[in-house]
């Protein structure tokens, strides 16, 4: 049902502790070439409903970023508000920032100027549509990405936007059930 390929120790790497003038936490990321990478992306303003109003977009923006990096999206899930994503990077790389970078912007890029921004993100030229940053998991094993895959299938529940998960449309569940991973039934326990 669910297969890793084991990976050993992992090397880390600290982020610049300086940028645009000013200091910035020092945000630690793990970097493993070829790795399986678990993410939680969020919308810098939590009532909005963008990812599924505008989900061809983000769609398009996944497609150009694949185009242009490639990684393989394991499973993944699309709210209104926040999507959660789990990938495998191709052998040798690691990066998984530049494609996030690429994702976000590309999506920004395919909607109109109407967000609220601070001065500092006006002042940089930034859009207000993403949180900064995202939270980020490297899978260990066939237990941990077990755990993932079915934490993103069972999201739309735990948020209360379907009763089960086969009838959240923005979901890579229904493409697990056709490979018989699940039951259409399945309604999971959240991981």
């Amino acid at each position: 049902m669910f297969s890793y390929n084991e990976r050993r120790d992992a090397p880390t790497s600290a982020a610049d502790g300086m940028r645009h003038g000013a200091a910035m936490s020092n945000y630690r990321r793990v970097w493993v070439p070829g790795g399986t990478y678990f993410f939680t992306v969020n919308l810098l303003e939590r009532r909005r409903r963008l990812l599924v109003e505008r989900i061809g977009e983000l769609r398009a923006a996944f497609r150009a970023a694949q185009g242009a990096r490639p990684f393989e999206i394991l499973a993944i899930v699309v709210l209104p508000d926040h999507l959660h994503c789990l990938w495998q990077l191709p052998p040798g790389d690691a990066d998984n920032a530049n494609r996030w970078a690429q994702i976000k912007g590309g999506f920004s890029r395919r909607l109109p100027v109407d967000e609220r921004r601070n001065a500092t993100r006006a002042a940089r030229r930034e859009r207000g549509i993403w949180q900064r940053r995202y939270w980020e998991h490297l899978v260990r094993d066939d237990d941990d990405l077990r755990r993932h895959v079915e934490y993103i299938h069972f999201n739309p529940v735990k948020h209360g936007h379907a009763s089960r998960p086969i009838e959240w449309p923005h979901s890579s569940f229904r493409r697990w059930v056709a490979r018989g991973a699940y039951p259409a039934d399945w309604v999971g326990g959240g991981g």
